[in-house]
Order: structure tokens, then sequence, then C-alpha cells
């Protein structure tokens, strides 16, 4: 049975490691792929349209959201970020699970658009432990570290929302856990509503 991919969603506190489980997931298991988005921001040294991002214009941007061709989208930093539909649904066509890490209400707007798309929120082992990592990185300011941790406060009032959290105390269990919970969810009823109208119609026709 050919079945669509699932659409993941991954938050979490900035310094919880999110990127690094999803680096290590893609790495470690097949039939993943990490959603490309779409920025207004110009090309850096080294990056490749279609591969770090797809580049536009402000009017490109601008047109993208009045077609409906966008997930979600916000402006940061006076330019336009935001997650090309057709990309996200090519991919879980082709059987794909697409994983976006995206903020809160980006999460949430998706979850709109997406009833089934599965919302993970990834959280260190404790407060302290979340102190410690953007800490470790040496690569902030104090100054910088403080207005990470006040961000927090804030994306902390937002987890309720999430479907399942998942406790980064180490790298390769929260990872096997991330795979576990994507797999349950392919058999999630509203993944399967084509099968199993197929199945029903057949029972019904003995």
């Amino acid at each position: 049975m050919k079945r669509k991919g699932v659409l993941v969603v991954v938050s979490g506190f900035s310094g919880v490691g999110k990127g690094t489980i999803m680096r290590r997931l893609i790495e470690k298991y097949e039939g993943y792929a990490l959603s490309i988005s779409a920025t207004t921001r110009a090309p850096r040294d080294g990056e490749t349209d279609g591969k770090e991002y797809f580049f536009h214009t402000r009017e490109e941007f601008r047109q993208m959201i009045s077609r409906d061709e966008l997930v979600e989208y916000a402006c940061y930093c006076d330019n336009y970020y935001g997650t090309p539909r057709n990309y996200v649904e090519e991919q879980m066509a082709r059987g794909k699970d697409i994983i976006l890490e995206i903020e809160i209400q980006g999460a949430l707007k998706i979850k709109a658009k997406y009833p089934d798309a599965l919302l993970l929120f990834v959280m260190p082992p404790s407060g302290d432990a979340l102190r410690q990592r953007l800490t470790d990185r040496g690569t902030e300011s104090a100054e910088v570290i403080e207005a990470r941790l006040e961000r927090a406060k804030a994306e902390a009032d937002g987890i309720e929302s999430y479907d399942y959290i998942l406790v980064n105390d180490n790298l390769e269990d929260c990872v096997d856990r991330m795979h576990e919970l994507i797999r349950c969810q392919h058999w999630q009823v509203g993944n399967n509503e084509e099968f199993i109208d197929k199945v029903r119609t057949e029972i019904k026709g003995f």
C-alpha cells in the first residue's frame, strides 16, 4: 500500500538542539526530507537557489502570498521567509516525510491548513540544562543568552498546542523517539482515508 508522506513540524527553545536532531534523523533513517524555505534575503557566499533556500524578490514573494502558494510565512529582520506549498506537497506525494523547523505561530498556521500534520516540541531535560547549553556554545554574549531565555518563557506557554514533546537528554535516544512517533503517525486515521474507504467498500460488497 503506497502511503503519502507525513508533514512534521519541529519547534523548540533556542539552543535545545533541533537542527542537530533533524540532521541526525536524516543521516540515520531513510524516507525523510527537510523543507526548504523561500526568502527575500540575498544569497550568501556558497548558497545555491533550491538548496539552502528558494530565493525570490519581494514582489515575487508577495505574489506567492496572494496566490496562496505558501503553507506559512513571516517577516523577520525586514525579509520574508516562508514554506512553499508545492515543495512540501510534492515531497509528501512521493512518500517522503517532510520536516519543517518552525516557531509556534507558524506551526499553528500549518496545523490549521493540515490537520493531520504532526507537531513535535523539543525540550531540554531542565531549565538549567538549557541555560548551560546556550552558554557552552560560546558564540553569544551574556545579553543575547538572556534574551533567548526570555523568549523561551513566552514560547513555553504554547507547548500545549503540540501533539508530543521530545526531551533531548541524549541525542540518539531523542532521534529514535522522533522516528518512532513519525512512523506511528503513518497509521493515523486521517492519513489513511483512501485505504480505509477502499477496504470498507470491499467489505460492504461481500
